[in-house]
């Protein structure tokens, strides 16, 4: 997990990515939105290559110029973007379309929206060969995230970006392997032994999701935006230098509500009170999630319950 330093070739990272977020994303983003309240079209801005901007500045590795045909980054690495922010909701009550920035609907004028929050990774796997490419050549992949910290609360003025890395090869991010192992043999190849002609979904990776913290994603990035569509304000919360090696990171911490009532009861039993009540408020290390099993990884499961930005 130690970044290839030949490869680390960008500097002065810290204040360009702060550069690059405001001039690739939040002042384009922030001119969509006015003239969305004009034209009623989609203020959404897709992140996938800024992402790749966004991994490069983070990682400190150029890209390979390859536009979403080869490698991402030049040393190997794979860059999948996800963004929540601007979804398109819906009316629940007259089922019409309703932008993010919309506080009712614009055809029944209801306030009764269904704000949506779903989005996530998409892995595509499609041959033996692709397995092996991803799992076995692939040093890394950069996963960058956009969402809303505080969307319980439907505060979308406030933003925030990650950056998680997996490393498929290390001992770590081991039960990614078998995520990815599983949706090939028991997802993919058994939906083309039925219908050779349709191409079967890739695998959904759910951010905050319970397969998502079994895999020790590493956090090496994460910013706050405040008063995003008027004057972005953007505080940087986390940042792993680009040399750092990755192991000297500890993965981000699994928020217990995420278990089932059985899990719960074995971790008590073997962490102890004390333990316990810690792990309550700030979430399981990578150590204590070693007893809990993975479970059925033949079916991805989006997250279910709300989860708190604090914990990590």
């Amino acid at each position: 997990m130690k970044p290839d330093p030949t490869r680390i070739t960008l500097r002065n990272n810290l204040s360009n990515i702060k550069k690059m977020l405001m001039e690739l994303i939040l002042g384009p983003r922030r001119d969509l939105a006015k003239w969305a309240n004009i034209t009623k079209q989609t203020p959404n801005i897709k992140i996938g290559y800024p992402g790749q901007h966004l991994a490069s500045l983070v990682t400190g590795v150029e890209g390979a110029r390859t536009g979403a045909r080869g490698h991402d980054l030049c040393d190997g690495s794979e860059v999948k973007s996800c963004s929540r922010v601007d979804q398109l909701d819906k009316c629940n009550n007259c089922r019409s379309a309703v932008a993010r920035i919309e506080s009712k609907c614009p055809e029944c004028q209801s306030t009764n929206i269904k704000r949506n929050n779903d989005s996530k990774w998409l892995i595509a796997v499609r041959s033996d060969t692709e397995l092996t490419t991803l799992l076995d050549q692939v040093p890394r992949i950069v996963f960058i995230l956009s969402d809303y910290p505080n969307y319980e609360k439907e505060d979308w003025k406030t933003l925030q970006f990650q950056v998680f890395e997996i490393w498929p090869q290390h001992q770590r991010h081991t039960h990614f392997r078998t995520l990815m192992e599983n949706y090939f043999k028991n997802i993919y190849l058994p939906h083309i032994e039925k219908n050779p002609r349709k191409t079967p979904a890739p695998k959904n990776f759910w951010p905050y999701s319970f397969q998502f913290f079994m895999c020790n994603p590493v956090r090496t990035f994460h910013c706050l935006v405040r008063d995003a569509l008027r004057k972005p304000q953007l505080e940087i919360i986390e940042y792993v230098e680009p040399m750092m090696d990755r192991m000297a990171v500890e993965p981000v911490r699994m928020p217990l509500s995420l278990l089932r009532d059985k899990e719960l009861t074995t971790l008590r039993r073997r962490m102890g009170k004390k333990s316990y009540i810690t792990a309550e408020k700030e979430g399981l290390d990578a150590n204590q999630r070693l007893s809990i099993s993975l479970r059925d990884t033949d079916h991805a499961s989006p997250q279910t319950r709300s989860y708190q930005r604090g914990v990590r």
